[in-house]
């Protein structure tokens, strides 16, 4: 069983805190989904206001579902299609405070206001992407994308496998 001292504090300490545990979780295990898995769990436990954390995975040019928390979701998108299509296209994270004003936004949880996106590279191939969406409008910001592009840049060499 894994415990962890996640801080409380400012939002750098609480992603400084999640990438040690992040690497505690993911150092040893060599499979991807598993890492994945625990990734997501992490994430949604701590980061508050979330109505969806987890991942797609780059499979044969488009995005699948992998593991998350949340309510169920769309299962596969196209590279380019919505918020993570378009962070796996341009290779960029994708910080989006009102996600009904991003063209092509793809509504998997009418609930969703707000999303960040963030791509996983790895040795130049796109393995997937991170996806954080919340109820709250304008909920992400460029803390919260340097914390998960941090959280990113330490799961990539662990997902593949």
């Amino acid at each position: 069983m894994y415990q962890f001292d996640i801080a409380t504090g400012t939002k750098s300490e609480l992603y400084r805190d999640l990438l040690a545990a992040l690497d505690a979780l993911t150092a040893d295990e060599p499979d991807p989904i598993a890492n994945m898995a625990n990734a997501a769990a992490l994430v949604w436990e701590y980061l508050p206001d979330l109505n969806w954390a987890g991942f797609y995975r780059a499979v044969d040019g488009e995005l699948v579902l992998g593991p998350f928390q949340g309510k169920v979701a769309c299962i596969r998108i196209a590279i380019g299609a919505g918020v993570c299509g378009a962070a796996a296209a341009t290779r960029e994270t994708q910080l989006v405070a009102d996600v009904h004003a991003f063209p092509g936004h793809i509504a998997c949880d009418a609930a969703s206001r707000s999303e960040l996106v963030v791509p996983i590279v790895h040795q130049g191939e796109l393995i997937g992407v991170l996806d954080l969406d919340s109820p709250e409008p304008a909920r992400f910001d460029a803390g919260d994308a340097a914390g998960c592009e941090a959280l990113v840049a330490l799961l990539g060499p662990r997902l593949v496998g």
